[in-house]
């Protein structure tokens, strides 16, 4: 009867009262087309018919490493703050992503924690055309507010720094209210833009800088959440632990020396 243009992974689509409705894939939650479909029922439509920086970061700030997995929603479409995969269970933030480690069933996820500020970093591709870094920030910012309906008191910062775009995004629990679009929606739909995936039905992400066309190379989204992750230290990887090791040396041998010289 309709056509979602917000979102193609739909089902059953009925126009009420001049809005167009449709059952989101997977889990069949109603959603309405003219607003971002949660990431949560985003996912859960992904995963249905499958079996299974250049600026210093903030100190909490991580990525996602687990990639798409089928999520457990509640009724409006936001996560539930405890995920499993059989008898494998974690707990994840507001944008779905694991801060914890994995355990067994009997692991306790007290609340769904906020995802207070998403760091997305876009490189772009080699172009004839030098950017001019106001222009940069003013196109994205439109980008954002217009195709993904955010808005614009939630978007902190753009820097651009030739070829990597930073965008800023950071909303509170107490500055979001119950109708606006959550950056963590945005953040997914805009990285599903950039990969060439669009959730849009039939409307690509096209962004263009006089008369060229701007093409995206990579992209990568950090997450800090309102409470920080907590993960053990075998979670961390080889790499970041030698270096947490040589910094210990580091500063033992510095009291050593300290000492040394103190006598």
């Amino acid at each position: 009867a309709c056509i979602c243009a917000k979102n193609k992974r739909v089902t059953n689509c009925r126009e009420v009262n001049g809005i167009c409705w449709c059952d989101s894939a997977g889990s069949g939650v109603p959603v309405s087309c003219d607003k971002l479909t949660s990431k949560c029922l985003l996912m859960k439509a992904e995963m249905r018919g499958t079996k299974s920086g250049r600026r210093e970061k903030p100190k909490d700030a991580f990525e996602d490493t687990d990639g798409l997995y089928d999520p457990e929603c509640e009724n409006t479409g936001v996560f539930k703050a405890k995920q499993c995969n059989g008898t494998t269970c974690w707990c994840v933030n507001t944008a779905g992503v694991r801060r914890t480690d994995k355990h067994d069933a009997d692991l306790k996820c007290d609340q769904l924690v906020r995802t207070m500020w998403i760091i997305i970093e876009v490189r772009h591709a080699e172009r004839n055309d030098p950017l001019n870094s106001e222009s940069v920030k003013r196109i994205f910012r439109d980008v954002i507010t217009s195709r993904y309906m955010l808005d614009g008191r939630f978007i902190a910062n753009i820097e651009y720094e030739k070829p990597v775009i930073t965008i800023d995004l950071k909303q509170n629990s107490s500055e979001k209210a119950a109708g606006d679009v959550d950056i963590a929606d945005v953040a997914y739909y805009f990285e599903k833009d950039v990969k060439g995936d669009s959730v849009f039905f039939n409307n690509v992400l096209n962004v263009s800088f006089g008369n060229e066309m701007l093409g995206f190379e990579k992209v990568s989204v950090f997450y800090v959440d309102e409470i920080p992750p907590e993960f053990s230290m075998k979670s961390l990887t080889a790499g970041l632990i030698a270096v947490i090791v040589i910094v210990i040396i580091a500063i033992v041998a510095g009291v050593v020396v300290l000492v040394s010289s103190n006598k």
